[in-house]
């Protein structure tokens, strides 16, 4: 039964309401539209990469990184400039129903997807749940309705048993979502969640997970009752629930659960008379023939690529299409659930700028060499050039790098070459996970699970390495690139600025409201030694700096770049000493939100002693071995203090210490 009037009409002035590859992507397939419309892009002051590579028609700089979720903003934006359509991209407004609606309530402008009632139902998670239970789709046992309150949730583990999955009810990109295996990590997980959580409500559920992998489907309607696919993705490879590596279709010898899961996801999209693009979740164990309904994710995906490659269609473009009302290009799509998948695979590689060695932490700085992977079969989105910064505003996605091939075992040739031929400097990346989780046996098996990344990411790091060191000791056997191409070859010259002994510059210090009595001071800076220089990572010299009035003094200087904020820097909280083995040391920068741990109190191997917010997730520090702590740092805001990494988080004496009680900073 439908549930939504279908708005369709022709677009004229379209919004890209995203940044980074997405935007370039949708970009591109708007200027490839019959009677292409006039396109508009988003962009901040320091991150404007996706400007210059997608090319639209008119570029506003917009005042800050909030703006991009800022629904009055971009409404009010949308009526100056007569815009009547926007295309969010994957996101928080993609899954808005509030800003579906005002926008076509307040700026008579349509957002490209499914409309807000179909919003409201399908974003929701226990409302998305309620829905597939309608259609006779199998769904795990549930919460009815999201909680705030911990000892709800621990009922319910108590009626349905361990393991239980507490989930955001309106979380996504893996936010807000805990797996618990035993009550004693009920209330953390608990929470956790809830400060990830944009409403600060969380639902629980039996949790699927050993044996299980997270298979989804993509689906295309066209809000008449009209469904087609594009077969499924194996999503299992996931590391604290997102997504890393992706794969289409799913690899498995018997395709019968895998097309009851198809049939699933095309009923409900039936039954609400589902309009554009949509991606139907399930866990799923073929072993077993068993499978459960996860969620819907009512927008266009970031692994969107995998489904374009095995079929060879342009779901941007569909999109696009389908909102205007016109005749879509997706004839040789099946509507069926039984159709076999084409005779191509293709797999998503998702590569990151974050820190293994530092718990996959955010990893910022600039861009200082990009070289990425080319060649038959192999497709690269990305938005990332030389000299582009990678901050702590935005997703930490670099690049998409999707490698498809007739075969999977060609697939995994093919990709383990590619990630052989990439490079990334000026910040850490998890390029070592990439190629070890494509150089694995199991992966290629494709019987690994959506745990199988979690329990083997140490073993996987060391493999990594390992295939670094290989790669890295032929690229130094090779002729280097000739830097003026847009790489760089080390030595000190980045960016094609060198820095030399002798150098000198002249420095005007002055300041902003500086009334003119006031003398500007005036310096000579000159570079007596550089020890080293990664400019503009790091910068270590020997400067000779004199003043005007005053004679020449000599300092060892040193520079790194950070994205800590000034309070952070600023600080007054101590450092450790990474040489100190009892020194428990943040590895991150980020917001220091709560410790859990105090001076006198024993603790085990592993156990969560603090947890750090970054980029919308808080993330766990791990004590590193049992002990008793013998000093804790104090937060000194109640909600929480800027650190930068460095910071000393505890001190912990080894258990076996008579001396522990003793011990003190």
């Amino acid at each position: 039964m439908p549930t939504t009037t279908t708005i369709q009409r022709p677009i004229k002035k379209l919004l890209v309401a995203n940044r980074g590859e997405i935007a370039i992507r949708i970009l591109q397939s708007v200027r490839e539209l019959p009677n292409s419309p006039e396109t508009y892009g988003l962009y901040t002051s320091n991150d404007s990469t996706h400007i210059s590579l997608g090319r639209p028609n008119h570029a506003i700089e917009i005042p800050s990184p909030a703006t991009y979720m800022d629904v009055s903003a971009l409404v009010q934006l949308a009526k100056d400039r007569g815009i009547d359509a926007v295309h969010p991209g994957y996101g928080f407004l993609s899954e808005s129903p509030e800003f579906a609606r005002q926008m076509w309530e307040q700026a008579n402008c349509m957002v490209i997807g499914p409309e807000s009632n179909i919003l409201e139902t399908t974003g929701d998670k226990l409302e998305a749940k309620t829905l597939a239970a309608k259609f006779d789709v199998p769904v795990l046992s549930a919460m009815t309705s999201p909680s705030q309150n911990v000892d709800d949730i621990g009922m319910f583990a108590n009626k349905v048993g361990f393991p239980i999955m507490i989930k955001a009810a309106d979380g996504g990109g893996g936010r807000g979502i805990r797996l618990v295996r035993e009550a004693a990590e009920l209330q953390t997980a608990v929470q956790r969640c809830i400060a990830e959580s944009p409403s600060g409500k969380v639902f629980a559920e039996n949790a699927a997970v050993d044996g299980f992998k997270h298979i989804e489907i993509q689906i295309i309607g066209d809000g008449k009752g009209g469904v087609k696919h594009v077969w499924e993705r194996d999503c299992s490879m996931q590391r604290r629930f997102q997504k890393i590596v992706e794969v289409a279709p799913a690899v498995v010898a018997d395709r019968s659960t895998v097309t009851q899961v198809i049939a699933a996801a095309m009923r409900i999209a039936q039954g609400v008379h589902y309009l554009g693009l949509g991606t139907f979740e399930f866990l799923v164990n073929v072993d077993k023939k068993e499978f459960y309904f996860l969620e819907i994710n009512p927008r266009i995906q970031v692994e969107h690529t995998i489904s374009e490659s095995i079929a060879n269609v342009d779901l941007v473009h569909e999109q696009l299409l389908l909102a205007q009302g016109l005749t879509d290009h997706t004839a040789d799509l099946p509507t069926t659930a039984d159709a076999n998948p084409p005779s191509r695979f293709s797999v998503q590689l998702r590569l990151c700028a974050e820190d293994p060695n530092a718990g996959f932490s955010l990893s910022t700085g600039n861009i200082t060499k990009a070289k990425l992977p080319s060649g038959n079969g192999v497709r690269v989105d990305s938005h990332i050039v030389r000299g582009a910064v990678v901050g702590s505003d935005f997703d930490n996605l670099l690049a998409k790098i999707i490698v498809t091939a007739s075969s999977w075992q060609s697939v995994v040739v093919k990709a383990r070459r590619a990630l052989e031929d990439t490079e990334i400097f000026g910040v850490k990346t998890n390029l070592s996970l990439l190629r070890a989780i494509v150089a694995d046996r199991e992966f290629e098996s494709g019987t690994a699970d959506n745990q199988w990344l979690e329990k083997n990411v140490p073993r996987l790091l060391e493999l990594g390495d390992k295939i670094g060191e290989g790669i890295q000791k032929l690229n130094t056997s090779l002729p280097a690139v000739d830097d003026s191409a847009g790489q760089t070859s080390g030595g000190g010259a980045v960016g094609g600025a060198l820095l030399r002994k002798g150098n000198a510059w002249s420095l005007s210090l002055s300041p902003v409201e500086a009334s003119e009595e006031k003398a500007v001071r005036n310096h000579h800076v000159k570079i007596e030694k550089v020890l080293r220089n990664d400019f503009p990572d790091t910068l270590s010299a020997v400067v000779a700096i004199s003043t005007s009035g005053a004679g020449s003094q000599t300092y060892k200087m040193s520079l790194e770049s950070t994205d800590a904020t000034q309070a952070a820097v600023n600080s007054k909280h101590k450092k450790g000493d990474a040489s100190n083995k009892e020194h428990i040391i943040l590895p991150m920068n980020g917001k220091l939100v709560e410790m859990l741990v105090e001076e006198g109190e024993e603790v085990k191997e592993g156990q969560v002693i603090a947890f750090v917010r970054q980029m919308k997730m808080e993330l766990e520090v791990r004590s590193p071995r049992s002990g008793m702590i013998t000093w804790a740092l104090e937060l000194e805001d109640e909600e929480g203090d800027d650190v930068e990494q460095g910071v000393l988080l505890a001190v912990l004496k080894d258990e076996r210490s008579s001396d522990a009680r003793m011990h003190k900073l």
